[in-house]
Order: C-alpha cells, then sequence, then structure tokens
C-alpha cells in the first residue's frame, strides 16, 4: 500500500514521504490516526509543494533544535513513584510522566510520541530517555526516578 506520511513516524519517514507499507499496517494504524494518507494522484501532485516547506522549515528549525537539546540535556528531570522495598515499581513510568517531569523542572513542553525508552522504565534510580527534536537532532535526557 502507497501512502503519503502527514506526521513524523519513526523508523518509517518524515512529513511528504512517500512510502511503501503492508495494507494492515497503512489501513489500520498508521491511516486511522492521521499518521499518512493514501497516495492518489492528487495528493503525489501536492507531495513536492509539502518537501518544499518542510525543508525551508527544517533549516530554520536546526539552530534552535540544537539549542534546545542542550538546555533538555543540562535539567534535572525527577519523577517520584510508588514502588516496593526492592526498588521495583508498581507499573511503569509513562512518557506521559516523562514530559510533565521536563516541564515541572522548568523545561518546554513536548510531545510525549517523540520520546523514545530503550525499554519500560519500572525501577527506580537513573535511567535515559532520547527525545527526537528535530529529524536530524536527537537530545540523551537522564531521569532519575525517586521513591515517593
Amino acid at each position: 500500500m502507497k501512502l503519503i506520511l502527514t506526521q513524523e513516524v519513526r523508523s518509517l519517514g518524515a512529513p511528504g514521504d512517500v512510502v511503501e507499507v503492508a495494507d494492515g499496517y497503512g489501513r489500520n494504524f498508521l491511516i486511522p490516526r492521521g499518521l499518512a494518507r493514501p497516495a492518489t494522484q492528487g495528493a503525489l501532485k501536492q507531495v513536492e509543494t509539502i518537501r518544499k516547506t518542510r525543508e525551508l522549515r527544517e533549516i530554520a528549525d536546526r539552530d534552535k533544535a540544537d539549542e534546545l537539546a542542550n538546555q533538555l540535556q543540562s535539567l534535572k528531570i525527577r519523577i517520584i513513584a510508588k514502588a516496593g522495598d526492592s526498588g521495583r515499581l508498581f507499573g511503569q513510568v509513562t512518557p506521559a510522566a516523562v514530559t510533565e517531569a521536563i516541564t515541572k523542572a522548568g523545561g518546554p513542553k513536548v510531545d510525549k510520541r517523540r520520546l523514545h525508552f530503550d525499554g519500560p522504565i519500572k525501577s527506580l534510580g537513573a535511567h535515559q530517555v532520547s527525545l527526537r527534536i528535530h529529524p536530524e537532532v536527537e537530545a540523551t535526557l537522564n531521569v532519575e526516578i525517586v521513591k515517593g
């Protein structure tokens, strides 16, 4: 199935990219969530316009993204969670909790869909979370989970 991405999809592409995906993935996941639309003749003509505007915006945003990445990496992000005596959490830390902690630490409001965990955070201590700010800029955040 040929689709045009309307938003950035990790490991697939950026807005305006024409991609070939499995029918079920496109029909059941990408299209209903508004991440892509079918690649019709009319839509394919608009792709070039979308790409040009994206490239102009990315050039200007690249410098801001580098600055924002440096700011975010210097933040002390702390999340208070309930945990047992062994240090294992009751549940896990979600991307929404991390974005809330970033704002509380004095950082900007970020989209939780741009966060990427190496694995689920289910224990106390320091963990690393990556945040894709720009297609070419990714910030690594140090998140500390403390017992509360």
